[in-house]
């Protein structure tokens, strides 16, 4: 971040100021030199709009506001840095808008400097492994659960970017559920038990969380039981 000439926040508004505050308080906390840190308002997607249209279009909105910033604070060039929440890896769009600029004619050299995901503070927080004993683990979305239930012969699925408890789709006999909310931060959330038992506590947590604060990040583990006895 100190070797950085301007660093970017996204402001998604009020309901969402505990994502900004907190990346206010790191650059606080680490910048030790003359940083320029400049945060512009993050467009939101359109809801309304057909999933993959509507992303396209808010993705070309973020790298909108991306090159306008850039024009206005490092007008001869210099380094740009953000600050992704989570992993640009995993489910995040950063690298992607980041290609938009490019294919605009921004030159560009992207270095990701590697954190900690939301995937690894889920299994902290819980003291778990990631996948049982020789299992394989599938990465997926509440949307693609939803639409696809279990994800294939996985003994183990993390679903990410799950915005209406996709879990109570599947039939929960014999699946044990991890899940957590605000990881890594003070309002840190989690429950943990059989699916059967544990959805209704998850469901009725998250919707008061979610009223409490504006907004809500969660991560969820799934795991078949007899995937453990292997």
């Amino acid at each position: 971040m100190n070797e950085a000439d301007l660093i970017l926040l996204p402001d998604k508004g009020a309901a969402k100021s505990d994502l900004i505050d907190l990346r206010r308080a790191i650059c606080d906390h680490a910048l030790t030199g003359p940083v320029r840190v400049v945060e512009f308002a993050m467009p939101e997607r359109d809801a309304a709009a057909a999933y993959a249209h509507a992303v396209d279009d808010w993705h070309a909105a973020i790298a909108a506001q991306w090159r306008a910033c850039i024009a206005e604070h490092l007008p001869a060039g210099g380094r740009l840095a953000l600050l992704v929440w989570g992993d640009p890896s995993l489910y995040d769009s950063t690298l992607r808008i980041a290609e938009r600029l490019e294919a605009g004619g921004q030159p560009l050299r992207v270095r990701v400097v590697p954190g900690l995901t939301s995937i690894q503070l889920l299994t902290a927080a819980h003291a778990i492994p990631l996948n049982a004993l020789a299992g394989a683990v599938t990465i997926t979305t509440g949307r693609l659960l939803r639409a696809h239930g279990w994800p294939g012969d996985a003994d183990t699925a993390v679903v990410m970017l799950d915005a209406g408890c996709a879990f109570e789709v599947l039939a929960p006999q014999g699946v044990s559920i991890w899940w957590g909310a605000y990881l890594g931060m003070a309002q840190e959330v989690l429950i943990h038990g059989p699916l059967a038992e544990a959805a209704p506590r998850i469901a009725a947590q998250r919707a008061e969380l979610r009223a409490r604060h504006g907004w809500i990040m969660d991560v969820y583990l799934m795991r078949k039981e007899q995937a453990d006895a292997k």
